[in-house]
């Protein structure tokens, strides 16, 4: 990619203002020879309705993505509120990130998370090289959405919750 001309922006201005746009938290998940691996992930939107599409960024020294890639399929699992700890563990590096959390099996061949808000199942369409990250598109196999609960979002480093009427 050519870089545009212009000062160099420093990456923790970048960080400071970027920061400031309040995303939901997902942890994107799959089997790797029968194991669960994920990582989570505050990068991700729908993209397109026809085909149904999704599309994430994954930094490119994430270890668990090329695991999650070689199976071609995995779940975004949109978490609630509650679900802290389930991100702090699932955005650690290393082993047994799991350990602790709730998960199952879907149909598809993917690890839902137990209590998410939402679960969008995908098969990986692409996947495109941009700056230190991969931006990957997903085509929706299934969805599933609870009624209850609130999403848990990050703003500005830290954790937040929303509240949001119907």
């Amino acid at each position: 990619m050519e870089r545009l001309n212009g000062p160099r922006i420093a990456p923790a201005v970048f960080r400071d203002v970027l920061g400031r746009f309040a995303s939901g938290i997902t942890v994107v998940a799959g089997l790797d020879a029968g194991e669960p691996v994920g990582f989570a992930c505050q990068s991700f939107a729908s993209l397109s309705l026809d085909p149904p599409l999704v599309m994430l960024a994954v930094g490119r020294s994430s270890t668990s993505w090329p695991r999650i890639e070689r199976a071609g399929r995995f779940c975004v699992n949109i978490l609630a509120e509650d679900q802290q700890a389930t991100c702090s563990a699932l955005g650690r590096s290393g082993p047994d990130k799991f350990t602790g959390v709730p998960w199952s099996v879907t149909g598809h061949g993917t690890v839902r998370l137990d209590g998410a808000l939402a679960t969008v199942d995908c098969r990986l369409a692409d996947v495109h090289e941009a700056g230190d990250h991969h931006i990957v598109t997903g085509e929706v196999l299934d969805l599933a959405a609870r009624e209850d609960g609130h999403p848990l979002l990050y703003f500005r480093s830290r954790y937040a919750t929303g509240t949001f009427s119907n």
